[in-house]
């Protein structure tokens, strides 16, 4: 297995932080069933492939074994947004023959955590993904790995997230505050259950909580006691 170094250059913070580590809870207490969990989204640029990545990198360094899949063979950004610097084979090549599984993963330097990219872009993802190969390469990764998080692109546009809904055990959707309506995100919800994938529920993303001033008033404290402890573990 080939090695690359992925860096995470994203801000974050206490309340990003800590909803990433509920939805990890969840997603444990979702059953010992639950072992692919795909994330998909409406529209594109709704946060999805940064919640992924977190999810992953979370579970991973709970010591499970994760894997992290990027099904998006039309725009995949994994290997330009963590600034993956080696030359990268992916699912594309792999499921037009052109690579081995061998050459398919790479481990990474946060533990536990495996990647498969998503390769160069195709004409036809959606025919590559209804292959029987890609059946029984996530029946071969299931025996392999605790978890694996399969990126896909947004099933309010494309039909690709769908086709791979059927080979996962759950699906979770991720929604841009005040950027999606009701009727498309219930539309999604929907063709996610057509496909036999159960849904594990709903990620409210880029949310302002300065707008909620409830919320900001009683959990703000929390946020400051937080950054303190960091700043005094980091002086120790």
């Amino acid at each position: 297995m080939k090695r690359v170094s992925m860096q995470d250059v994203r801000k974050t913070d206490y309340y990003y932080e800590e909803a990433i580590k509920t939805l990890l809870t969840n997603i444990k207490f979702a059953g010992k069933d639950v072992k692919t969990i795909l994330l998909t989204s409406c529209y594109p640029n709704e946060g999805k492939s940064d919640i992924t990545f977190s999810l992953a990198r979370e579970m991973a360094a709970s010591g499970k074994r994760v894997l992290l899949l990027d099904t998006d063979m039309r725009k995949s950004t994994y290997a330009l947004r963590f600034r993956v610097a080696e030359s990268v084979s992916g699912l594309s090549q792999f499921l037009s023959g052109q690579i081995g599984i061998a050459d398919l993963l790479y481990s990474t330097n946060y533990e536990n955590l495996d990647i498969i990219f998503a390769g160069p872009s195709v004409p036809n993802p959606s025919a590559l993904l209804g292959e029987g190969i890609f059946s029984t390469l996530m029946k071969k990764l299931r025996e392999h790995y605790d978890y694996i998080f399969v990126d896909t692109p947004p099933l309010g546009t494309i039909i690709d997230a769908a086709i791979v809904a059927q080979k996962c055990d759950g699906a979770v959707l991720v929604v841009e505050s005040e950027a999606v309506s009701h009727k498309v995100a219930k539309k999604v919800l929907v063709q996610i259950e057509k496909s036999g994938c159960r849904t594990l529920g709903a990620v409210l993303n880029k949310v302002d909580m300065k707008k909620d001033k409830y919320y900001s008033r009683y959990s703000g404290k929390y946020a400051a006691y937080y950054e303190k402890m960091k700043e005094d573990q980091n002086k120790n």
